[in-house]
């Protein structure tokens, strides 16, 4: 099928020593992409590349300005820009800490805004480009203990919508894709402190499982090839229909 391949194509995923941060790199390798692994942890960022043929492990702290700058100098043109990263503090809010609101604000939504003003004039410069942000799907319908989680990923919506418009020009889409609930490491942590929890969540859902990283990877991966060219602006959920607009 062709528009499917990614060869010669640049892409940058951020958080992608986690696990869907990892899937989303093994899908765009797969189709062609040179991917650049960029996580603030490098050990297993590097790991992650390891496995990669043409893959490269760069560190990136996204709650500083600096690193994001250097990042950006070092990596190159890029042709495909995935903020996956993300920081998820649950407490109710009432009770939660501003100081918890503004690092989830410096990851979650200021990191991918400071990356994207660097990397998105080459894009344009060059006449193509995919720009994809990763929400979540409680920041579409709100998730008990996650308000300012929620409040900073809702944040990238605006954000992607209006890059959407102002890039179109330059042949630059973007879109969000909102994960619902997802059986990954994180998960399995905050569920080992109530047993059962999974099943319970598995059981509203209605395809009656959690959803996995590659369930994510795939929908991402195709966003980023040229058979999406004529997406752009949208959020799309993957949530084995939790959500459904």
């Amino acid at each position: 099928m062709d528009g499917l391949r990614l060869d010669g194509r640049v892409a940058v995923v951020t958080g992608a020593a986690g696990a869907i941060g990892a899937a989303i790199a093994t899908d765009l390798t797969a189709l062609g992409a040179e991917v650049v692994v960029a996580d603030v942890d490098l050990p297993n960022a590097e790991k992650v590349a390891s496995g990669l043929p043409g893959a490269r492990a760069l560190p990136v702290d996204l709650t500083s300005p600096e690193s994001v700058a250097e990042f950006g100098g070092a990596v190159g043109p890029v042709d495909i820009l995935v903020h996956n990263a993300g920081v998820s503090i649950v407490e109710p809010f009432t009770e939660s800490d501003p100081a918890n609101w503004d690092l989830m604000w410096q990851v979650n939504l200021r990191g991918p805004m400071l990356l994207t003003k660097l990397l998105l004039p080459g894009m344009a410069a060059r006449g193509r480009g995919r720009l994809v942000f990763i929400s979540s799907d409680g920041a579409r319908a709100g998730s008990g203990g996650e308000g300012a989680y929620a409040a900073t990923k809702a944040g990238l919506f605006g954000l992607a919508k209006t890059l959407a418009r102002e890039a179109a020009k330059a042949h630059v889409t973007s879109n969000v894709v909102c994960p619902g609930p997802t059986d990954t490491p994180m998960l399995r942590r905050v569920s080992a402190a109530e047993p059962g929890l999974v099943d319970k969540i598995a059981r509203g859902i209605p395809l009656r499982r959690l959803g996995t990283p590659a369930d994510v990877a795939g929908l991402v991966a195709y966003l980023c090839t040229d058979r999406a060219a004529y997406i752009t602006g949208q959020t799309l959920s993957v949530s084995g229909g939790v959500t459904m607009q």
